[in-house]
Parts: C-alpha cells; structure tokens; sequence
C-alpha cells in the first residue's frame, strides 16, 4: 500500500514537471517574442534628419530638404510625455542652461524704461525768409550752431524791387502834404517787407536809395540750417536760415507697439543724459504720436525740457523711466526677453515639467506689453512654472534633434500619430 502511494506521488510530480518544460517555455518564448517584436516596431517607426529634424518619415532615405542620409528618431522616454525630453546634467553644464521659476509681479522696480535723444524744440525755431526778389549779396552768418540775436544783421540783399521801392518813397516824401494817401500806400508797402519804421524814417531823411539792404534776425537762438549761399538768386518766401531756440528742447523717445498701452500724455517721466548721468530731470509727456512708424514698429514719444544754462544738446542720448500703475504689479506674470522664441505668428517658452530632474517641454505663449527687458504673459503660464531663461536655442535644438515638439517641428505630434493610427 505505501509503495502505491509513493509512486502515485512521483507520478503527479513527473507529471508537472513535464507540463512546466512544455508550457512554460513555450510561453516564455511567446513574451520574448512578443517583446522582440515590439522592439522591432519600435525601432523603425519613424526617420528624421540631423539637419533637418522637422522631416519625419516612415522609413529610411535620403532627406527631402538637404539629403543627407535619414537617421531613426529617438522614441520616447519612460515615463515622459510625447512632448518631453531629457537633457543629461553635463549637456546642462556645457550649454549653461538656467531655468527661472516665473511668479506673479516679477517685474522688478514696476518702471518702464525707454532710451531716445534730445532734438531741437520745433515749437521754438524759426524759419527766416526773404520779403522781396533779390540777389544774396553777403552772408554774415556762415555756419551751422552759431548763435545769433535779435536784430543782429545775417546778409545782405540786392533787389531791383526794393531799390524801385526805395525811390517811389522818396518822391511820395515830397507830396505827403498834397497826396497823403500815396505816401502812406508806399510806407505800407515797405512794412509790408518787413522794413522797420526806423529804416523807413532813415531813407526819408536821407534821400538815398540802399542798394544793397540789410537783413536782420527775427529772434534770437542758434543757427540749425544755413539754405542759401552768396550770389544765390532767391525768391519772395524763400529760406535763408533756420533759427531754433534752445532754451527748450524735446526729449524724443522710441517706444514698441507693444508699449503703447502703457503711456499716456502727462504721465510723469524721469530722464537722465550720458552726458550727465547723475542729474536727473523730472518732466511729463507732451505728446505721443498718433501714427505708428511702420518702418521700426515704433511710436514717438516726447517730453519738454527746460534748458536755460544750454546744456542740453541736441543729439544727446536720453534714458527714460516711467513708473507703472502699482496695481499691475500684483495681477501680471512677466518673463525676462531671453526666455523667449518666435517663429512669426508664435512666441514659445521651454518649461522644466520636474524640478529634480531635467525634464523639458515646449510651451505656447501669448505675449502682451513688453515691460523693461521682459514681456508680460497674458496666456500660457502659471505661478510657479519654471521656463529656461539662458539656452533656450540650445533646449529648443536638442528638442528638433530629439524629434520632440520645437519651434521648427509643431505639428510632428500631429503626423506622428496619424502614422501610428494609419499602422
């Protein structure tokens, strides 16, 4: 009876043992090649370019763009998203890639700062022009930035008219008492020159005809723009000489289309010159020009200063600070300009998804006014985002040469799983 049982026993144990070499290894050899073929399928599920990692194809070949040979695209990481890739610390290092974390009112001391120059104030500049036809006999002002008085003489003007002029007063002179409205209709006539009345009363008196006549300084300022020469021919109206006042002068800043939304007329503005960088000038904005220049996306933006002692030149560079509305301090969101990549109708950011691992992904942002050296995000980030704010290209070329989401390459998520969908 006990021999039974125990070959009963070896035969259950035979039996199971027979069963695992059959079964197991054939299933062990099922998952393997289940796993191998996965790996295959894997291997050789899409091709890109080294210089041209937005090409994605199904299979190797030559590059459509620069045909160089296609080589596999690296496939995704364990445990990251599609979009995700890695960078090893030493990469990190080599491309002194940093990263900020972005918070609510990073905007540093909450002002704007603009940079422009010191032109003249067109205001205050005059234009001197001839009264009558003539020959420019003599230019007693002879170049640009000399400064001149009121009355002081700047030529002298050789016109047939006014000689014609000079002698039908002489005679109207002699017939004032019997013909008082001639004579007044000829005084007329020379004021309407701009002869002074004491000119007028010197060739009365005299009885001699000025050949050659005077021409005297309207205002006093410095000489910006000489127009004529000697022995030019000129007209009635014609400029000689530009004046301009510099007792005051515009400060004329550039600010961005994007800046626009933050100035306006009377906004206090604190200006500092190169030449005088520890003197600040307190002033307001005057003017802010309607028409956007299309040339350098730019608006024109200008203050008045106050320039007694004249050292205020024009041409002088100018720093500008304006201080913002304090409430947009507490409700914005702005990231330094380096953080920034555009690609024409995109601005795109690379955020670190893990913060004890360099993990990255690209981000669409929408931008609204740049503030400083940054831009405010009115779309696109949250408090507490860490973005790569040094390296961002080298990240964004790791991303292409990974055949990850970049700047280049948006819509390989789209192609690469219409691809796996159409397998």
């Amino acid at each position: 009876m006990k021999k039974n049982i125990l070959y009963i026993g070896l035969a259950i144990i035979g039996g199971l043992l027979a069963g695992y070499l059959i079964f197991g290894i054939n299933t062990n050899k099922g998952l393997a090649e289940e796993h191998d073929h996965s790996q295959e399928m894997t291997s050789v599920q899409m091709w890109t370019c080294s210089m041209d990692p937005q090409v994605m194809q199904p299979e190797p070949g030559a590059c459509p763009i620069c045909g160089m040979d296609l080589i596999p695209a690296e496939f995704e990481e364990d445990g990251l998203a599609i979009g995700q890739f890695k960078l090893t610390k030493n990469a990190m290092a080599l491309a002194n890639i940093r990263t900020t974390r972005v918070g609510l009112g990073t905007s540093g001391d909450n002002t704007l700062k603009l940079s422009g120059k010191i032109k003249e104030n067109e205001k205050a500049m005059e234009t001197q022009a001839s009264y009558f036809d003539g020959r420019i006999e003599k230019l007693f002002v002879n170049f640009e930035g000399e400064e001149v008085r009121s009355g002081q003489q700047l030529a002298t003007i050789y016109s047939p008219e006014l000689v014609s002029a000079q002698q039908e007063l002489i005679t109207a002179t002699s017939l004032k008492e019997s013909q008082p409205a001639l004579y007044q209709a000829v005084r007329n006539k020379l004021k309407l020159w701009k002869l002074s009345e004491k000119q007028i009363e010197q060739i009365e008196k005299s009885g001699q005809v000025k050949e050659n006549f005077p021409v005297y300084a309207n205002i006093s300022g410095t000489v910006s723009e000489i127009t004529v020469k000697a022995g030019d021919y000129i007209k009635q109206g014609s400029p000689l000489f530009k004046i301009a006042n510099l007792s005051t002068v515009w400060a004329v800043f550039d600010a961005y289309e994007n800046q626009v939304s933050l100035l306006k007329e009377g906004q206090k503005i604190e200006i500092v010159t190169k030449a005088y960088p520890d003197k600040k000038i307190d002033a307001k904005i005057s003017f802010i020009d309607p028409v956007l220049n299309s040339a350098t996306r730019t608006i024109e933006v200008r203050a008045v200063l106050q320039n007694p002692k004249g050292l205020l030149k024009p041409g002088m560079f100018v720093a500008g600070s304006l201080g913002l509305r304090s409430k947009m301090k507490d409700d914005m969101i702005i990231i330094p300009e380096s953080a920034v990549l555009w690609t024409g109708e995109r601005s795109i950011v690379y955020i670190k998804t893990n913060p004890d691992d360099p993990t990255f992904e690209m981000r669409e942002v929408t931008l609204g006014d740049m503030l400083n050296e940054g831009y405010i995000v009115l779309n696109g980030l949250e408090n507490g985002d860490e973005i790569v704010t040094n390296g961002t290209f080298t990240v964004d070329a790791s991303a292409q040469l990974k055949g990850k989401k970049s700047m280049m390459n948006e819509e390989l998520r789209k192609v690469k799983t219409g691809h796996e969908n159409h397998k």
